[in-house]
């Protein structure tokens, strides 16, 4: 008689019994004794002959991953802990990822110190990059001679000064350009004795409300209401006796000018003032803004190699330390603490003396930069001796016009007509991009980053038809620069070197 046959269901379930008893053996076999645990990786790893379940699966490798075994079959919590700190560095490593910076500030999260740190690395990251991506659009100033000194006012106006003594505002989108009318001394007759030199400072308080920039009369300093541009006062009274060269504020109402008469005066606005300015006169067409005098005033030392040649040609105030520094035309480099008055600290001799007629300071490296006829000195008033060597700009003795420092890359603008970038921490010129050779010879040495200028425009007048007809092109000193860090975008001007030269130059990069 033939036998009932076997359910299939029977023998399914007959099979994964045998199945599971069978992985339970294999398991058993290969389980690694308990001192061996200290050397195993993190995560466990499986034979790829291994079969089951998923949910088997997920289990075993928490199981196996959550903590591990040490002598005697303790459990010890270091592996866990490492678990627990990768995940978090891999959290932390998403949370500062570009994708998820642009997201939360497109819908305007702040989450404080994560997002001020990881900015800051974009920047430090934008500082280095930027320079190699930027384009120039040159900019028509008209028949302007020389542009002496610039300043942001927004992400599209620039507020400048020249050599012609024309205070103006450009648009950088539309090159429309605005002219601001000077302020005249209390008595004009005096200002007309002496030859104009034009506007070689314009400065910025720290909260943006107010500028410091020449007079109608280069010896006399004018403060303007921002944004409207609206006359405020003109330190015309018991100041300077010459041209103003440089000028720097110390606070929101405290302002220091640096003459070529050899002192720095400081100045108090009074908030006030601007309540009580009438601004322009409604009958005719005048401005009305208050006269006011130095609180104090601080004549340069005089050098032993030159008594009478101490005049101030630059200023520069590290916000920071309080401490102001200048640079005079004799090569010396003096320093001062600010507080209620002026206390001078310091004064010595530059490695470099001829032509220093610019200076910047870094907050971050705590370092001041002159500029001179053929370098760039780092000056740390803290240190006897130079630990930066100076920097050679290598541009025909044209000269260093400009400078400029944000972080610790230097901006450098010459009197030939290029810009140059220099990374003080490495000590070297930034480099121009790789060249399309993906696999350039050893030997092969990259070039150092320069953009040139354009050309700008020359009044050709008997002057230059005489001494320079025979040049077809003359590069541009680029006097000014500035720096527009939100919109990536980068302002120069200038114009001829020649002091008989007759020209401007302004350009934006972007």
């Amino acid at each position: 008689m033939p036998e009932d046959p076997i359910p299939a269901a029977t023998v399914a379930n007959t099979g994964a019994r045998r199945r599971r008893r069978h992985r339970r053996r294999r398991r058993r076999r290969r389980r690694v004794p308990p001192t061996a645990f200290a050397t195993m990786p993190l995560a466990p790893t499986t034979s790829p002959q291994q079969t089951g379940s998923r949910k088997r699966k997920a289990d075993e490798a928490g199981a196996g991953s959550s903590a591990s075994w040490g002598p005697g079959g303790a459990a010890t919590p270091e592996n866990g802990e490492e678990l627990l700190l990768s995940k978090k560095q891999k959290r932390l490593a998403a949370q500062r990822s570009l994708l998820r910076y642009l997201q939360s500030r497109e819908v305007g999260a702040r989450d404080g110190t994560g997002a001020r740190d990881f900015e800051a690395e974009l920047r430090a990251y934008a500082v280095h990059k930027l320079p190699t991506l930027l384009t120039e659009h040159e900019l028509a100033l008209g028949t302007l001679n020389k542009v002496f000194a610039s300043q942001w006012l927004n992400a599209r106006q620039v507020v400048c000064g020249t050599k012609c003594n024309t205070l103006f505002v450009v648009d950088v989108h539309s090159n429309h350009i605005t002219h601001i009318p000077l302020l005249g001394d209390g008595a004009p007759v005096l200002a007309r004795n002496q030859p104009s030199c034009g506007i070689h400072a314009i400065e910025l308080n720290p909260s943006k409300t107010l500028l410091a920039t020449g007079g109608e009369n280069p010896n006399s300093l004018a403060i303007y209401q921002l944004p409207t541009l609206d006359p405020m006062c003109l330190g015309d009274r018991h100041g300077h006796n010459d041209w103003i060269f440089g000028i720097a504020w110390m606070s929101d109402t405290v302002v220091v000018s640096g003459s070529r008469d050899g002192t720095v005066a400081l100045w108090r606005v009074d908030p006030d003032m601007c309540h009580r300015s009438i601004g322009w006169h409604n009958d005719v067409a005048f401005p009305m803004y208050a006269h006011i005098s130095p609180t104090e005033t601080e004549i340069i030392p005089r050098a032993n190699t030159s008594s009478t040649n101490r005049k101030v040609r630059a200023l520069a105030f590290s916000d920071k330390n309080q401490e102001l520094g200048a640079v005079s035309v004799d090569g010396y480099f003096h320093l001062w603490k600010v507080e209620s008055t002026l206390c001078r600290l310091v004064s010595f001799r530059l490695p470099y003396s001829r032509e220093n007629v610019c200076l910047t300071y870094c907050d971050e490296l705590s370092l001041y930069a002159v500029g001179s006829q053929s370098h760039v000195s780092f000056v740390d008033p803290r240190q006897r001796q130079q630990n930066l060597r100076p920097l050679c700009s290598r541009e025909g003795g044209t000269g260093v016009r400009s400078l400029s420092f944000y972080q610790h890359i230097i901006t450098v603008g010459t009197g030939h007509g290029s810009l140059l970038f220099y990374d003080v921490r490495a000590q070297k010129f930034l480099e121009e991009r790789a060249s399309a050779n993906p696999n350039p010879s050893p030997g092969t040495k990259a070039k150092k980053l320069k953009l040139t200028c354009g050309r700008g425009w020359l009044n050709h007048d008997e002057r230059w038809a005489n001494h320079f007809g025979d040049t077809e092109e003359f590069p541009n000193a680029l006097y000014t620069h500035c720096y527009n860090w939100p919109e990536m975008k980068l302002f120069t001007a200038g114009g001829p070197l020649p002091s008989g030269l007759y020209g401007n130059y302004a350009g934006l990069w972007s």
